[in-house]
């Protein structure tokens, strides 16, 4: 079973602002970014689990010819209130890595 991991050449989680997070997967290739783009692991259930955020806000962005998905959800707090962990998301992609995606 592949997991994000194996599909994707690059991963990275950034500010999309000091209330939103964005995590971008770039596919290995076109075939793979088509096999994968929509998958229901990718989905918007899936990061209000795995990110505590309200499905209905997460935001899916497919981008075919960079073979990629940009994925936005609102962080849980504004970025640098007192229990920030990770004030620039920079390590927010690092739960997508196992999730099994066939």
């Amino acid at each position: 079973m592949a997991t994000v991991k194996d599909a994707c050449r690059h991963l990275r989680s950034k500010n999309a602002g000091p209330f939103w997070v964005t995590i971008d997967l770039f596919f290995k290739d076109y075939a793979t970014f088509e096999k994968y783009a929509h998958s229901p692991a990718l989905g918007a259930d899936v990061f209000a689990k795995l990110y505590g955020t309200d499905a209905s806000l997460v935001r899916h962005y497919p981008v075919p010819s960079l073979h990629m998905v940009k994925i936005s959800y609102p962080r849980p707090r504004a970025q640098g209130g007192e229990l920030e962990r990770d004030m620039h998301c920079g390590q927010q992609y690092v739960r997508l890595l196992g999730i099994e995606l066939d």
